[in-house]
């Protein structure tokens, strides 16, 4: 059966106005078009619904029974298809998942759980760690947000470059290069690099190649901290982020010289899917993720 929802529209006009009259000025429709539509609802529901009774009519105990009913099906409807926008914080109860690498999550996360606990403590934030190979989850809707350095090439997808992060070396404060780390000195000692999906070169391979030099990468691993921790125990040294890679770097006791070449910082890109919009929530998630960012690179 095939349900003219309009009919609903009128319904509740001539069960609030009580004359076919009074749904038309209401509704802003003639006497004849009400008086049409009420012979359609008298014959869907085999009731009158109103009944003349002198010179007024009245509603029939049917009527009567079904007016609040209507009436709330009506608001239901115009809620659904008028939805607010206005975002009630204190009252927002939803877990959002966010996948990114560790570098972002040890600098980015613990300024982000603050501001959202301040804001909307009814909020749940989920940390994932990146797969080592692409995966479908930012589609299906199983990630919310995902933070790292490249964008979907589907356009399904949005993207927003939050910042540029400059790239350093990491080693241990009695490295040999700790006091003078030029350009073939750098080439010469041995790196770690990391890669979530285990390659031995990086872009700055293809700069290195460029001035004709060849680095000697002795190992490649997936995290940050694991190739800090390497770096710590030895004298390999480590390229890394240097916002972003911060809080590891001085955890692990390490320190920082410049990169002894010129290279283009790393983008820090937010990627979501673009069914998320025009959703009040996630807008705010993404904009306290960029607060939380600018608060990390401002400092």
């Amino acid at each position: 059966m095939q349900v003219d929802l309009n009919l609903l529209t009128v319904l509740d006009a001539l069960l609030e106005e009580g004359s076919v009259r009074g749904a038309a000025e209401r509704l802003h429709l003639s006497s004849p078009a009400v008086s049409r539509t009420l012979g359609r609802l008298r014959a869907v529901t085999g009731d009158d619904i109103l009944v003349r009774t002198g010179h007024t009519m009245v509603p029939t105990p049917y009527a009567v029974a079904i007016r609040e009913e209507v009436h709330r099906l009506l608001r239901q409807a115009h809620e659904v298809l008028s939805p607010t926008r206005e975002l009630d914080l204190a009252e927002l109860e939803r877990t959002f998942t966010i996948q990114c690498h560790d570098a972002l999550a040890a600098s980015v996360v613990p300024v982000l759980v603050g501001r959202i606990q301040e804001q909307a403590p009814g909020v749940q934030l989920r940390v994932l760690a990146e797969h080592s190979a692409d995966t479908d989850d930012l589609r299906q809707g199983h990630v919310d947000l995902e933070l790292g350095g490249g964008r979907p090439a589907l356009p399904e997808f949005r993207s927003e470059v939050l910042g540029h992060d400059p790239l350093v070396v990491a080693m241990r404060p009695d490295h040999p290069c700790a006091d003078d780390l030029d350009l073939r000195s750098y080439a010469a000692q041995p790196h770690v690099v990391i890669s979530r999906r285990g390659r031995l070169t990086a872009p700055i391979d293809e700069v290195l190649a460029a001035e004709g030099l060849r680095r000697r990468v002795v190992a490649a691993v997936a995290t940050v901290p694991v190739a800090l921790q390497t770096a710590r125990r030895g004298d390999v040294l480590v390229t890394c982020t240097a916002i972003l890679g911060r809080p590891l770097i001085e955890a692990f006791g390490l320190i920082t010289r410049p990169l002894p070449i010129e290279a283009p910082a790393a983008a820090i890109v937010c990627n979501w899917h673009q069914r998320f919009d025009s959703d009040p929530a996630h807008a705010w998630l993404r904009e306290q993720v960029r607060a939380s960012l600018a608060e990390i690179t401002d400092a």
